[in-house]
């Protein structure tokens, strides 16, 4: 049984958010599905994480995707991952929660949509039973900020 962190950006970027995300989940042998909605941002990271130190990874419908320890995409099937992480409004389900060791639900803390996207993954998520967690940045650190 999984739990879902919900991470709001406000003083960093995605693109600086996310490599040391991935550092941990990797530290905990987890493979990772990073799933976006927007191809364009999917491509954004991809290049930042080659940029960041080698977090090997790659693009969803490219050779070897089953061997990727990091996989980007768009409408990726969450089987056969341990991490699944949520970037530009991807849905992650209950179903998806549940069967992860750890789902992670990255959000622009200065886009209206992205805030209504969160509350409303939090909403579906905790009513399903899903354990969750709110993290903020506070002054460059994270903050647990709520629990369900």
């Amino acid at each position: 049984m999984g739990a879902v962190y919900f991470y709001h950006l406000t003083e960093t970027p995605l693109e600086r958010t996310l490599p040391p995300l991935l550092n941990k989940a990797r530290e905990a042998g987890w493979r990772i599905l990073v799933r976006g909605t927007d191809e364009a941002i999917l491509d954004r990271l991809d290049a930042q994480l080659w940029q960041d130190g080698f977090l090997p990874h790659g693009l969803a419908g490219r050779p070897h995707d089953d061997a990727q320890p990091i996989l980007l995409g768009q409408d990726v099937p969450a089987d056969g991952f341990a991490c699944i992480m949520s970037v530009s409004g991807a849905v992650i389900s209950a179903a998806e929660v549940e069967a992860a060791e750890r789902a992670c639900i990255l959000f622009d803390g200065h886009d209206e949509s992205a805030l209504q996207f969160a509350r409303g993954q939090w909403k579906e998520l905790t009513e399903n039973g899903c354990k969750a967690q709110y993290w903020a940045q506070d002054d460059g650190r994270w903050t647990k900020k709520a629990e369900a």
